[in-house]
């Protein structure tokens, strides 16, 4: 038997064991019908057994004995046929055992009926919720952060949900752990260069990298996986007050280039038109102090005093 092979975007490919047994569906026999017929028998049954008695004491030993004999077997027998009676409510499944082997599996909501001596276990295929525990981890460069996700996922295979691992919520819950830190590790935080993909603000990308591994993770148990989100995402507490440190002082260095370029497009504008408008002729000693004078007003972060030149431009 061959193995499957689960690659994983951006990461390894998985192997993970081929299935042994896959999801066949059955629907049993209508329940409703065979309720009125056990129920029949077992009137039947007590009605035979209480005529043997009846017979028995008129004298008719023969006939009398058959009834109470068959009575009590056609009751017992009717009483054994409604342990095959199975309710199977919407969101529900039942996977049919019989004596060890896998006989298929009851998706049809109702009532049904099926062999007595099968086992018929419960398995929910609603869509469910994980939330995984807030985990510490070093991001790709190194920083401690702290991660957790949401996953939304639902039963798919009922035969792999049971026959493939030993539970399969706790599997959900540990491989989905298990995707949160590799995706944790693979990624930095903050992003430093332009287009590079980081956690915090490549969320929707990091998303799609994060459901795709998990699904690839839990494929084996019949699970299907809905949709996964971070929904926790910040700095491991003992670096948080630095790297808000750091974070500011990108901000300040982004806005003051900003601000720079601002100012430098408008000295050179206002240069242009005083020498489109010919209104005073600066020599270059003369542009180089008005250049000055123009960026410490535009790029200073405090309002500048101005003094008036009552003499010439050269005093």
């Amino acid at each position: 038997m061959t193995t499957p092979r689960f690659p994983v975007e951006d990461g390894p490919v998985l192997d993970l064991p081929a299935p042994v047994m896959t999801e066949r569906v059955i629907t049993g026999r209508a329940g409703l019908p065979m309720l009125g017929a056990t129920l029949l028998g077992l009137v039947a049954g007590v009605g035979a057994a209480v005529a043997g008695g009846v017979q028995l004491s008129d004298g008719g030993r023969g006939a009398g004995i058959a009834l109470l004999v068959a009575g009590p077997l056609l009751a017992l027998g009717s009483l054994l046929m409604t342990i095959g009676l199975t309710v199977v409510s919407p969101g529900e499944a039942r996977v049919v055992q019989l004596l060890g082997r896998y006989r298929g599996t009851v998706r049809a909501a109702g009532l049904t009926w099926l062999n007595p001596f099968t086992s018929r276990r419960r398995i929910s295929t609603r869509i469910r919720n994980h939330e995984t525990e807030t985990a510490k981890v070093n991001d790709a460069d190194g920083n401690p952060i702290e991660m957790a996700a949401v996953v939304v996922w639902q039963v798919e295979d009922t035969a792999m949900a049971v026959f493939e691992v030993d539970d399969y919520a706790d599997f959900v819950a540990i491989q989905t752990e298990t995707a949160v830190r590799h995706i944790a590790t693979s990624y930095p935080y903050d992003a430093h260069q332009e287009g590079q993909l980081s956690l915090r603000n490549g969320a929707e990308e990091v998303a799609r990298k994060l459901s795709a591994e998990i699904a690839a993770r839990v494929a084996s148990a019949g699970v299907r996986v809905v949709e996964s989100r971070i929904t926790r995402l910040a700095y491991a507490p003992e670096v948080a007050q630095v790297m808000l440190q750091r974070q500011q002082a990108g901000a300040v260095v982004a806005a003051r280039r900003l601000i720079v370029e601002g100012a430098v497009g408008m000295v050179e504008e206002a240069l242009d038109r005083l020498a489109e408008r010919d209104v005073v002729d600066l020599d270059e000693e003369r542009k180089a102090a008005m250049v000055s004078n123009l960026l410490v007003v535009l790029c200073g972060d405090r309002g500048t005093q101005p003094v008036v030149n009552t003499g010439s431009l050269y005093q």
